[in-house]
């Protein structure tokens, strides 16, 4: 034998036993079989065994496990964004004919796969306004299959009623889907909102934010608690060929043990600015869920506040568990927007924005930088399905790490500099 085919063939194997902080990470697309008997019995439906990189390896079961349970769901799939789980899903349970409901105040990214590609499809799309139960129940018909929820509204951070749109659903047969990316698993369970489990059918993550948490990596999740619906879901999964790269489940997988710690960070440095910025006199309006007067703080803490939480504590294996967070109350994330006064024009907005030397500008939230983006609420939503009652521009915040004073003092000097 060459020494090339000795090198390619080298029959060493290290001893099983190793255990470490961190699971090892297997990158494949080939997975080996000992013979053929093993390679048509292998089931990866059920993480019973391998059979191709793009269906799992140990790295991606482990992480699909433990997001599972920090949703306290039972099921998950792993996608290379959270847009992907959302496409994912619909693709997975939509039809031609059927009818899709989202609220007045989503998530901007997918309209552009719900308006182009899904209407191609002959799938049709309603809005609801997520703030109004009624208006929901008057627009749910026997074609409706699925109804996605946001808490809160993208952007405008409305709170809506869940347990209030979950049940109208329920009553009428209809699949939930909620985009859970905000509460990450920790400001309420999604599958049990009342404590006697009233659940979503489907949570929905984008683990680019707070369970990975730097900033740097692209990955979503989709959760589930019924065994058919996630089968029916991962069969789409594995059609569509989503996966995730072993490096990028590493790096969640490392961030996780740390999620609740960093989630009640920036929320308490969130709500001292937010508070801070209440009083500011060129801030119209404050939209933070856990400030009184903001649009539905009353249902944020109904179901934030008075729900016992949410998720397992645990991992389920036990050789590699971590504590991945403790039930908490009230926690309320990092997010939040304000509206300045009428008077300021947008390029005044935009202005107060670059103006900040700590707040970076760029897209997604739930990392170690704070963030700041100036939005067109205009050309974001419908005016017809519910009124904005605002006219000021609103800039919204990702608040990071640093030291809520400082930042306090970066939008004071940026507000003096381009507000006067």
């Amino acid at each position: 034998m060459t020494p090339i085919t000795e090198l390619i063939h080298h029959p060493y194997q290290a001893p099983d036993g190793f255990a470490a902080p961190q699971i090892g990470i297997h990158k494949a697309s080939t997975v080996i079989f000992p013979n053929v008997a093993a390679m048509r019995q292998r089931d990866w439906k059920h993480k019973t065994g391998y059979t191709y990189g793009l269906h799992g390896t140990p790295t991606s079961f482990v992480l699909e496990e433990r997001i599972a349970a920090l949703e306290g769901g039972k099921q998950c799939v792993l996608v290379p964004s959270g847009l992907a789980a959302i496409i994912c899903t619909d693709l997975a349970l939509l039809a031609a004919g059927d009818e899709l409901l989202l609220p007045h105040n989503v998530y901007g990214a997918r309209l552009g796969f719900t308006q182009e590609e899904l209407q191609r499809f002959g799938i049709v799309t309603k809005f609801y306004d997520a703030m109004d139960a009624g208006d929901l129940a008057a627009k749910l018909s026997p074609q409706t299959k699925l109804v996605w929820l946001e808490a809160p509204g993208s952007v405008t951070m409305e709170f809506p009623d869940l347990p209030a749109l979950v049940r109208l659903c329920r009553e009428k047969g209809v699949l939930t889907a909620l985009d859970n990316t905000w509460g990450a698993g920790l400001a309420f369970c999604a599958f049990d909102l009342d404590g006697q489990g009233l659940g979503v059918d489907i949570s929905i993550q984008a683990l680019t934010k707070y369970p990975s948490g730097g900033g740097d990596v692209l990955m979503g999740s989709i959760v589930t608690r019924d065994e058919a619906l996630h089968q029916t879901i991962k069969l789409s999964h594995m059609r569509l060929g989503y996966g995730v790269a072993a490096n990028d489940c590493e790096l969640v997988l490392r961030s996780l043990p740390s999620i609740d710690i960093r989630y009640k960070a920036a929320d308490q440095s969130a709500r001292q600015l937010a508070a801070w910025l209440a009083t500011r006199p060129e801030v119209e309006a404050v939209l933070h869920p856990a400030m009184q007067g903001a649009p539905g703080h009353a249902n944020w803490q109904n179901l934030c506040q008075k729900q016992p939480l949410a998720g397992m504590k645990y991992a389920p294996n036990a050789m590699n568990s971590v504590v991945i967070g403790q039930a908490h109350t009230g926690l309320s994330a990092g997010l939040f927007s304000i509206v300045l006064l009428e008077k300021y024009s947008q390029p005044q907005v935009d202005a107060f924005v670059d103006a900040m030397k700590l707040f970076k500008i760029g897209y997604s939230w739930g990392g170690h930088l704070s963030l700041a983006v100036p939005y067109d609420i205009s050309s974001m939503r419908d005016p017809n399905i519910s009124h904005w009652p605002y006219r000021g521009g609103l800039v919204r915040f990702s608040i990071g790490f640093e030291s809520a004073e400082d930042l306090q003092a970066d939008m004071e000097q940026a507000l003096g500099k381009a507000l006067r």
